[in-house]
């Protein structure tokens, strides 16, 4: 999943949050555009997960199970797996919730990260195979409004939810 992750890196990616109407299943926004959980979708498809599928038919069983935060009636396989806080709930349910530490140690290659930037705004990355320049921290590919880039921002916002998906357990 790193691997697949850090490849994105290598498409010119501007960020754009609008919604699309795409095909189910399988379905993408437009390749020169996304936002953090485009980078998650697209590496995993990669590696042959479908999280528009999976977060799709999981919803549409477990409705409730899911945050009201957009007032939806029913699950969009549009937008659904497109949304911080329900792959964190699918990430949850799937039994791949890792502890959130302080300790670079416990992050490794392909897991999820996800973020409090302030408010109700949420990100998501994937934890990279490469460290900082003193090796001390794990990278991260992700989309905060930049494109897709290898950054090392593990520890720069608060921690709200950390996965391996799929669990290892």
């Amino acid at each position: 999943l790193s691997n697949a992750a850090i490849s994105l890196t290598l498409d010119d990616v501007r960020y754009d949050p609008s919604y699309f109407s795409i095909d189910y299943p399988g379905g993408d926004v437009p390749p020169d555009i996304g936002v953090c959980t485009d980078v998650i979708i697209r590496a995993y498809r990669k590696v042959g997960i479908d999280l528009q599928v999976l977060v799709h038919e999981d919803m549409a069983k477990n409705f409730d199970a899911y945050p009201t935060i957009w007032e939806a009636k029913r699950s969009d396989t549009n937008i659904d797996h497109r949304r911080v806080p329900n792959l964190m709930t699918y990430f949850e349910r799937m039994k791949s919730e890792v502890a959130i530490t302080e300790s670079s140690g416990d992050y490794l290659a392909g897991d999820l990260v996800c973020w409090n930037l302030g408010g109700t705004i949420t990100h998501i990355g994937v934890v990279a195979n490469q460290y900082s320049s003193d090796g001390k921290r794990p990278l991260i590919v992700h989309n905060i409004g930049a494109g897709q880039v290898v950054e090392d921002c593990l520890f720069r916002f608060t921690q709200i939810g950390h996965y391996r998906y799929p669990s290892t357990d």
